[in-house]
């Protein structure tokens, strides 16, 4: 018992430690004392840890290949030709701006996944508003809260959604069926949220005329292969197939292509990769299974059971609201590994999964703790000299998160009435 309660502590200390990140520590040091502690303690076993690391695979692959063509998007001027000729075709209005930011988030979230969007094209279009002399704020909130907002339009959208559902992802079809309506539900009330709160800043105009660079011919190579490669990956995710290392090997392949060309070494955008994000996931997962291990599993299973006493409506708002406000305590990709073991241990309705997942992936814009992809957010734009506190960041939070996570459950709602109706 003692031995069970200590694991709890590590995990839980852990975890919040990679949050806070006190000293400025990067969150892996902190996740993977932790696996360390377990391990030297002898809390866990190594076949433990190494099933752990296993069940991460997928997630890993899926990763690498996003990170890969980033990069190579990165590198040949990809998202800062794509920022200009969004400021360009703004064509003075600062309104129109922001939609075309915002339209451009959510395509890149919706097809590269929502890490693409923090990390690569929040400072593309940094770059892009500070030549044009605007206030960058209301376009890199946009950046931050489209990652979370369009992530679950497609399973390939978020790496959350493999966590949750990891070997049982549903098939295209099913996927867009269920949260085709609710996600259509989050990107417009988010939109319109955002437009509210910065219609101050949007009310100005832009008077700084824009230059939008020739985009090479590497480059429109790149945005073919990459069109080529997500067509891959919906027919892999319309069969229901893992989508980890078939997004690898179409990453790899793209940069084979290009490198053939270019004649040159592949391993140059290896630089890409971030392995400390990959460290940090195996690490979660190997937690994750520790505190599985030891029966703590079993609470969460016992608050799904009531909440699928509920009923529908009420059922699917708790799930969601819970989960929800859950990210930013614990952030969503722990938190999306214990939903997903307790979803599956439970044999949960379709409802209450679909809420579930609705509220790991919109939850997390209250708070900048609550996803990898918006802790990612703030590393980028501290990278370019801008801060964005953990206060800033709420007051936009409070009012976006609540607004749109509602309208989305009860798109969900809806579909399942729909659903049921024409049983």
């Amino acid at each position: 018992m003692a031995g069970d309660v200590l694991v709890c502590v590590i995990v839980g200390v852990s975890i919040f430690l990679m949050l806070i990140r006190p000293g400025g520590i990067s969150e892996v040091y902190w996740v993977g004392t932790g696996v360390v502690l377990l391990l030297t303690m002898r809390l866990i076993d190594i076949r433990l840890a190494l099933q752990g690391a296993g069940k991460a695979l997928d997630v890993c692959f899926f990763l690498i290949g996003m990170m890969l063509l980033c990069e190579l998007a990165r590198e040949h001027g990809v998202f800062d030709w794509l920022s200009a000729v969004a400021v360009q075709k703004a064509d003075g209005s600062c309104m129109r701006l922001f939609a075309l930011v915002y339209a451009l988030g959510t395509i890149v979230t919706i097809f590269l996944s929502n890490d693409a969007t923090a990390v690569v094209l929040t400072p593309a279009i940094l770059v892009a508003v500070r030549k044009a002399k605007v206030e960058p704020l209301p376009y890199l909130f946009v950046c931050a809260l489209i990652a979370n907002a369009a992530s679950f339009v497609l399973p390939i959208s978020n790496p959350a959604n493999l966590v949750v559902f990891h070997n049982a992802m549903p098939p295209l079809a099913k996927w867009l069926a269920a949260f085709g309506v609710p996600c259509l539900f989050s990107v417009g009330a988010t939109f319109l949220v955002l437009r509210w709160f910065f219609r101050a800043e949007l009310s100005h105009t832009i008077d700084q005329e824009t230059v939008v660079p020739a985009l090479s011919w590497n480059g429109k190579l790149v945005l073919r292969s990459t069109t080529a490669m997500i067509g891959v990956l919906l027919v892999t995710s319309s069969l229901g197939k893992d989508l980890g290392l078939p997004t690898c090997l179409s990453a790899l392949a793209v940069i084979t292509l290009i490198c053939v060309k270019e004649r040159r070494n592949p391993s140059i955008f290896l630089h890409g990769i971030s392995w400390s994000t990959l460290l940090l996931v195996v690490g979660l997962f190997i937690m994750v299974d520790a505190v599985e291990n030891v029966g703590v599993m079993r609470y969460t299973r016992e608050w799904l059971a009531w909440v699928q006493s509920l009923g529908l409506t009420a059922g699917v708002l708790v799930t969601g609201f819970g989960i929800g406000v859950a990210n930013n305590l614990v952030n969503n990709l722990p938190l999306g590994l214990i939903v997903g073991g307790t979803l599956h241990a439970a044999q949960a309705s379709s409802h209450i999964i679909d809420a579930a997942m609705i509220g790991i992936d919109l939850g997390p814009n209250l708070s900048i703790a609550g996803s990898l992809a918006t802790i990612l957010w703030l590393i980028a734009l501290r990278k370019e000299g801008l801060d964005v506190g953990f206060w800033d960041f709420l007051k936009v939070g409070v009012l976006v998160m609540p607004v749109t996570l509602f309208a989305s459950l009860l798109g969900c709602v809806a579909m399942h009435l729909l659903s049921t109706a024409f049983r």
